[in-house]
């Protein structure tokens, strides 16, 4: 595996799975695999869990890791071709990256939709300068419009967690006070999509997805009436898609806030978020802190994600 930016590039999910709970007993079994290499994780937006859980799973394959926070500590860049440089921003994310790229044998790239041009933003175009321009295998970890390392550890959490071979899994918009990347939700909905789930998407009208990641799931605008039989209850935020409102809030309705009752219209489902999650936004208390809540072992699983990807790079390097 070159770079890791979407489901395809995992292959097989049922092997990718199947590997990841071998690496899960025994974390530091290929150590050597990552002697003497380097990853460079570099952060244009905010992280807890991913900064972390990647700098764990390289350094459990006994990789030296470097982390670069853009813009904290590190010279402002531009991005756009053809500016006249006379700003706040002294150098070209494009003599950046290949610079970058001297110093490393991985680069992580973290970098959000920005919300200013839908075409930038699901063109992947830092992401995309990354691969093209470091010389390097590129791991996205969380990029406009995708964040498969996420993805790939809510995978690993529902296969261990599951109670029935093929279940229900439903992922319901909540409210939430800012507008939120499409990003999570986009790349949940890509990968259930490749496994044999009874896969569901519920949302106010406005808030559809892009097509092409919606695929064959359902879409149900009526929240109750998809979340009954649910196992698993994936509650996530996003800001509008559809134009004339890409990037805005449209709704704020409190009703989709998860709470017992809705869970009560469940087969006694299994709740998910990728954290961070505004409580009594997103989810109430009593949800997130009740027993069928699964969003400490799913966080936990981000370093299992996570290291089964640099694995597969390392023995392509």
């Amino acid at each position: 595996m070159r770079n890791f930016t979407n489901v395809h590039d995992i292959g097989d999910l049922k092997a990718a799975v199947a590997e990841a709970l071998e690496v899960k007993k025994d974390r530091y079994a290929y150590t050597a695999l990552g002697r003497n290499k380097t990853m460079l994780m570099i952060f244009f937006n905010s992280s807890l869990r991913t900064r972390l859980s990647t700098q764990k799973a390289a350094m459990n394959l006994g990789m030296n890791t470097m982390v670069l926070d853009i813009n904290q500590g590190a010279w402002k860049l531009e991005t756009e071709r053809g500016v006249i440089m006379d700003g706040d921003k002294p150098e070209h994310l494009l003599e950046a990256i290949p610079v970058m790229g001297c110093y490393c044998d991985i680069i992580g790239v973290r970098s959000f939709a920005r919300f200013e041009s839908k075409e930038d933003d699901y063109s992947e175009k830092i992401l995309n300068q990354f691969i093209d321009y470091s010389g390097r295998p590129v791991v996205s970890m969380e990029a406009a419009t995708r964040h498969p390392l996420q993805s790939f550890a809510d995978l690993i959490t529902i296969e261990e967690h599951k109670e029935t071979p093929r279940p229900k899994v439903v992922m319901t918009w909540a409210p939430h006070p800012r507008s939120l990347p499409q990003a999570v939700p986009n790349s949940f909905a890509e990968w259930m999509n490749e496994t044999d789930y009874d896969f569901v998407i519920t949302h106010p009208e406005g808030y559809e997805l892009d097509p092409k990641f919606v695929g064959k799931a359902k879409v149900e605008y009526d929240q109750k009436k998809a979340l009954e039989g649910a196992d698993f209850v994936y509650a996530k935020n996003w800001a509008a898609y559809t134009d004339p409102n890409y990037g805005k809030i449209i709704n704020t309705d409190r009703s989709w806030t998860v709470g017992v009752e809705h869970m009560a219209l469940t087969n006694n489902a299994q709740f998910m978020h990728c954290l961070p999650v505004r409580r009594n936004m997103i989810v109430t208390d009593d949800v997130i802190e009740g027993p069928r809540s699964l969003v400490i072992p799913e966080a936990a699983n981000r370093e299992i994600s996570a290291q089964v990807v640099l694995k597969r790079i390392l023995e392509s390097l």
